[in-house]
Parts: C-alpha cells; sequence; structure tokens
C-alpha cells in the first residue's frame, strides 16, 4: 500500500490490463495485454470498463478539488512489444456481418463508446488522461489513442485508419476527435486515405502532442506531468473551456455509430475477405507489428 494514498501499487486481477499506480505523480498508468491479438476484444472492453469505474470510485471517494484526488493522470499504454493496439476485433466484424446481425454490431460499437467517451472527457473529474503509444495504433487504436487530453509518442510508431481499404468508415469516434483538433477537411482526408501516418507526420498535424526517442516513452511522460501539475489549475480550467466551446457528446458518438453499423452491413463478400486477410495477418506471432503493416499496404 501508499502511506500517502493508500492505494494499492499494482491493481487487478485482470486478464487482459497490467495496472500500476505511481504515488509520487498521483498516475495509474494501464497497459494494454489483450489475449490472441492486440485488439478490442469484448473482454477487454469489459475489463475497461470495469476499471474506468473503479477510477471514478476512488476519486470521488475523496474531495472533488484537483490537489486532493489521489489519480490526477491516467496513462493508457501497451504491453505488446511494437504495438499499441490494432483496432477492433475484425474477426468478430465478419462473422456478425455475415450473419447480419444488426444489434451484434452496434452492441460492440457501443462496447468501445463506453470506453473511449469517459476518456476523452476526463472521467468528468480533475484529472488528464495521456496515451503513450509505442508501437502500432490502428483503427480503434488509433481512436484510442487521440481520445486522451494529450499524446506522446515514440519515433517508430506508426498511425492509421485502414477501414477504407476494405470499404468501410471509423465508427467508434476517429471524426469526431479528428475534426476537433484539425478541421473537417484534413480530418476527412486521413479517414478516406487509410494512409499509415508517422510520429512526426501526427506531431505536425497537432494529433501528437510530443515525439521523443523510442525507449524514452514512459520518462517523457513522466516529465510531461511534472511540468503539467506545476500549473495544474490553469490546465484544469483550458481543459473545461475547451469542452464548453466544442464538446464531444455521447450522443454524438451514438448517431455516428448507427451510421457505422448500417454501412458494415453493406458491404460485400468481396471486401469482408479483406478484412479476413487482415485478421490472418494479425494472427501471425511473429513479427505482429511488420505483418500488420504490409497487410494494410496489401489491402491497398
Amino acid at each position: 500500500m501508499n502511506p500517502g494514498s493508500g492505494l494499492p501499487r499494482e491493481w487487478g486481477p485482470y486478464e487482459q490490463l497490467f495496472v500500476r499506480y505511481d504515488e509520487d505523480l498521483k498516475a495509474l498508468w494501464y497497459h494494454l495485454a489483450p489475449r490472441s491479438r492486440p485488439c478490442f476484444n469484448l473482454d477487454l472492453l469489459s475489463e475497461l470498463r470495469e476499471f474506468q469505474q473503479k477510477i471514478k470510485m476512488v476519486n470521488h471517494a475523496h474531495d472533488a478539488g484537483v490537489d486532493a484526488v489521489p489519480i490526477r493522470y491516467t496513462i493508457i499504454a501497451s504491453s505488446v512489444p511494437g504495438v499499441f493496439n490494432l483496432g477492433g476485433d475484425l474477426q468478430l466484424f465478419s462473422k456478425l456481418i455475415r450473419n447480419g446481425d444488426r444489434d451484434g454490431l452496434f452492441q460492440y460499437a457501443k462496447s468501445c463508446i463506453d470506453v473511449l467517451f469517459p476518456n476523452s472527457v476526463n472521467f468528468h473529474m480533475p484529472l488528464t488522461t495521456i496515451s503513450l503509444v509505442q508501437g502500432d495504433a490502428l483503427g480503434g487504436g488509433f481512436e484510442a489513442a487521440i481520445s486522451s487530453n494529450v499524446v506522446i509518442a515514440e519515433k517508430s510508431a506508426k498511425f492509421g485508419l485502414p477501414e477504407v481499404l476494405f470499404n468501410l468508415i471509423p465508427g467508434m469516434g476517429a471524426y469526431s476527435f479528428l475534426v476537433r483538433r484539425i478541421g473537417p477537411e484534413t480530418a476527412e482526408k486521413i479517414i478516406m486515405s487509410g494512409e499509415l501516418l508517422t510520429a512526426q507526420k501526427m506531431h505536425n498535424l497537432g494529433l501528437v502532442d510530443e515525439v521523443v526517442e523510442d525507449g524514452q516513452g514512459e520518462e517523457a511522460v513522466a516529465r510531461f506531468i511534472q511540468r503539467h501539475r506545476k500549473r495544474g489549475n490553469a490546465h484544469a480550467a483550458m481543459s473545461r473551456i475547451r469542452k464548453c466551446i466544442n464538446p464531444v457528446t455521447y450522443e454524438e458518438l451514438i448517431e455516428i455509430t448507427k451510421i457505422w453499423v448500417d454501412a458494415a452491413l453493406k458491404l460485400t463478400s468481396r471486401d469482408l475477405r479483406m478484412i479476413e486477410r487482415l485478421v490472418q495477418a494479425q494472427n501471425r506471432r511473429s513479427g505482429i507489428r511488420k505483418t500488420a503493416a504490409k497487410a494494410l499496404e496489401g489491402l491497398g
């Protein structure tokens, strides 16, 4: 136990998350550790939702002031070398689409939104959410990364929204998060191109806040927190202002999800075969980062 906050250093047990609390930084690190393919499977989404509820419970048990809550920063990262997250469970998508299961598709997408939306709005608490991207962030992994208030990426990280390559669009927050950062024209260009973007390109676009050398990501997060908390009150106020002016709402994300479901159910057998090719690439145990990128190039 930590003598200051009373919070354990390690949380769990979780099957697909590694969670640790840093008392000095008042930071909660959670590394994604998905079984099989490094994607957002339903069990991982369920664990993430449970984990987020625990964050709220812990902070709400303390005074609401920014200096009083024990968790002032959350950092999402990955335990999979070279991969942040490859996105949605494409094998499940293919099965649901082939079966014409509209409700199944919607419930999966809603489970994603139920995790991404709280992260994007700081869990409605005086804390800052951070993404540490140390590998490929594709599809839903891209969406998860940019849903945080702050994105720090290592130089070799790659970002992409490959859905258009199999005749679909991202439906769990990509457009909503992108358009508020870079405007509709650039957001649509990124979505409709399906291209892989380097960490530096993402930084140039304003989608990544800091790019660091490989292996220096965790140190960079700690340095950011140390700088940020010196002006924590000002940062908290600015965050609230941004959300007043142009907020992302849960209702907006749900409406976009409905459009995504309609589009998914119109995919052809050729489109589904492309999805299944990508699943096969993700299933390869060795060199998963390389094969994921190659698979995307092949779909183009």
